[in-house]
């Protein structure tokens, strides 16, 4: 779908065409008509007139057709003007062709084929310690924005086969679907405040219903709101970093294990916590948990701290550390605390990605 400035552009070029066809006509016709008066012309018909503009126009100049009466040579004259015009317009569009291809490209108008990534609406100095965690995890993301300053920085910091930016306003649903947003794993809506959030949700709700969203909150106290408004997730920074100084304060060590697990292993020595999607070539589908537990201590020195099941409804319950007996079924995710050295490990022999997938 062309936008207004692009429609501009097609209908400026469709009556240039048709103004240039008219003129040229009306000019070879007037060539025609100054020359078959002379017996020394060979521009008698508008078959050897068309034959003599495009060998001047094209600069060729056989020499095999000229005109030859005064009037007819001052047509000619123009045409050799026009020759000139033609190909500095014509290498104009090319430029401008290039031009747009390029700028399409860095605004994200060719689309994206990401998928089970992570959408950002809206970018920010937080979005951006966001997505630098994603990209450690190897997530790749697909970055909205309104404000055409913010793509370039992008494109420069990061990699595009990690990073994609689309250049739209986050009403239009049509450009938001070249961010691939359906296949996305989820939606992290990173709008200025908590209501521009929460229209920006119900509507989005309108169009893609199968979308999850995650949404940071100023205020804490509408968390429920965004619940009940279909949010997967609604964290409130506020409320995790005030913990985390408050436990810095009377357990500091706690603390700081925290503060660790909580990012991605830069190192073979980092810890971090891994959730991994349980398929059919995990070798402990159908295991005890318990028992699952200790030959992942002993086999890749992973802790195993709980799981992810889906109840009866569907609705998917954390279980942590569970005290009763539990085997571990199709589907479910084990989360599982691993340094860098570990976490290889457990990826090649479980083969799959860490992560959430969205069910499809």
């Amino acid at each position: 779908m062309l936008n207004a400035s692009e429609r501009r552009r097609v209908n400026r070029f469709i009556i240039g065409s048709i103004v240039g066809l008219v003129v040229y006509f009306i000019l070879i016709t007037l060539l025609i008509n100054f020359e078959k008066d002379s017996t020394q012309s060979s521009i008698t018909d508008y078959h050897q007139a068309m034959w003599f503009t495009i060998a001047t126009l094209t600069t060729v100049g056989y020499g095999d057709i000229y005109p030859v009466t005064l009037y007819g040579r001052f047509i000619g004259f123009i045409f050799v003007l026009m020759s000139v015009g033609i190909y500095g317009l014509l290498i104009g569009q090319i430029t401008n062709l290039i031009t747009t291809l390029k700028q399409n490209k860095m605004l994200g108008y060719n689309g994206t084929l990401f998928e089970q990534h992570v959408v950002m609406i809206g970018w920010s100095d937080f979005g951006q310690l966001v997505v630098e965690q994603l990209i450690g995890a190897s997530k790749k993301v697909a970055i909205v924005t309104n404000v055409k300053s913010h793509i370039e920085h992008i494109h420069e910091k990061y990699d595009t086969n990690m990073v994609f930016t689309l250049y739209s306003d986050f009403e239009n649903t049509e450009m938001l679907k070249k961010a691939n947003i359906e296949e996305s794993t989820v939606v992290f809506v990173n709008l200025d405040d908590d209501t521009e959030k929460l229209v920006f949700i119900l509507n989005m709700k309108k169009v893609f219903e199968k979308l999850e969203f995650v949404v940071t909150l100023e205020n804490a106290n509408l968390k429920n709101t965004f619940i009940n408004a279909g949010v997967t997730n609604a964290i409130s920074p506020h409320d995790i970093s005030s913990k985390i100084l408050a436990s810095y304060m009377f357990e500091p060590d706690v603390a700081a294990y925290t503060e660790d697990i909580m990012s991605f292993a830069h190192t073979p020595t980092d810890y971090d916590i891994k959730q991994f999607l349980v398929t059919y070539d995990n070798p402990y589908l159908n295991k005890d948990y318990h028992e699952s537990f200790t030959k992942i201590k002993q086999t890749y020195n992973g802790i195993l701290i709980g799981m992810s099941k889906k109840d009866k409804n569907g609705k998917r319950q954390l279980i942590k550390n569970p005290e009763k007996k539990f085997t571990i079924a199709l589907g479910d995710y084990l989360i599982i605390i691993v340094n860098g050295s570990s976490f290889q490990l457990i990826q090649k022999a479980f083969n799959v990605q860490e992560g959430y997938f969205k069910e499809t």
